[in-house]
């Protein structure tokens, strides 16, 4: 497994994460059984949220239910969640009071005393980023959260953050798979006036402010063809595109799902891929693509066969 320090913080990270938005429903065995199985393939890295699993808190609950870690074990472990999002609206809430309960929430339904990375979960359009600022401060100096990021956010959006708060933003987390890759594919396709992939759809250029600034970008839904409407990998809607994969897999010996990893771990922004499955096999077989050194012609080749133009 291919680790890094993440920029900003002193935490030694992989670049492949457990995502656990799905285990509400989960066994006390099928959680540790999955999170064992990631953890034998160097993913000590864990990605919740307080909205997922249908009621506030429900996967971290579950998951801290399962485990039970000891203090030991706990630091064996980075722990990521999120905050922002109000499911009876829906809509987003980044004030200093919103903020500061979900992680109160959050620390009470993992039973840990700390978050070692907080998101805000998809921009607030009524930020007020002193209210931010504040939160930021407040859980860092109490000793709640080490180290802050963002998720699905454009680069103006984070200027805007990084112009009140003190602490670093040190992630974004984005939609990013072979199939749904405007945040690479726009400058692929740059100053192409008739092709819709030129389009600027993330605020300019998000790939390269994350590089230019230190932010690791996490890839969620590294497998979905677009959004949360199935996954790519063996779909008689990609035949191409599968053709392709399976033919490199066979290459690599590896499963199909590493050369999806590995088209995104192949990219130098150091990219790290939020893994949304609960199959231990598919989190095993995706770890394989951690550091599988796809060349430049593997790379596009794949990205052409996703239905993108190389000009």
């Amino acid at each position: 497994m291919k680790t890094f320090i993440m920029p900003g913080t002193d935490i030694l990270a992989p670049n492949i994460v457990l995502g656990l938005m799905r285990i509400a429903r989960k066994s006390d065995d099928e959680v540790r059984e999955l999170v064992r199985t990631a953890r034998d393939a160097g993913i000590d890295f864990v990605d919740h949220a307080d909205i997922y699993g249908g009621e506030l808190h429900a996967c971290e609950r579950r998951f801290a239910d399962a485990m039970a870690l000891s203090p030991s074990q706990r630091d064996e472990i980075t722990i990521q969640t999120k905050a922002g999002i109000v499911t009876d609206g829906p809509y987003y809430d980044f004030s200093y009071e919103h903020i500061v309960k979900s992680v109160e929430g959050s620390l009470a339904a993992l039973r840990t005393d700390r978050i070692d990375i907080l998101l805000l979960h998809r921009p607030d359009a009524l930020v007020e980023p002193e209210e931010v600022a504040r939160a930021f401060d407040a859980l860092e100096s109490s000793g709640k959260v080490r180290a802050f990021g963002v998720s699905n956010h454009t680069p103006r959006q984070i200027d805007l953050l990084r112009k009140f708060v003190r602490q670093p933003i040190v992630a974004n987390q984005l939609q990013l798979s072979i199939t749904h890759e405007p945040i690479i594919a726009q400058g692929v396709a740059a100053n192409m006036l008739d092709e819709q992939q030129a389009a600027t759809l993330d605020g300019g250029g998000i790939v390269d402010y994350c590089r230019l600034n230190d932010i690791t970008i996490q890839a969620w839904s590294p497998f979905q063809a677009g959004f949360f409407n199935g996954v790519f990998l063996g779909s008689p809607d990609y035949p191409e595109l599968n053709a392709v994969i399976d033919r490199l897999a066979s290459r690599y010996d590896v499963p199909a799902i590493a050369i999806a990893t590995a088209w995104i771990t192949r990219h130098p922004a150091q990219m790290q891929v939020v893994l949304g499955t609960t199959n231990p096999e598919r989190v095993a077989g995706a770890a394989q693509g951690s550091d599988l050194g796809l060349t430049r012609a593997e790379w596009y080749e794949l990205f052409r066969a996703g239905g993108h133009r190389v000009p």
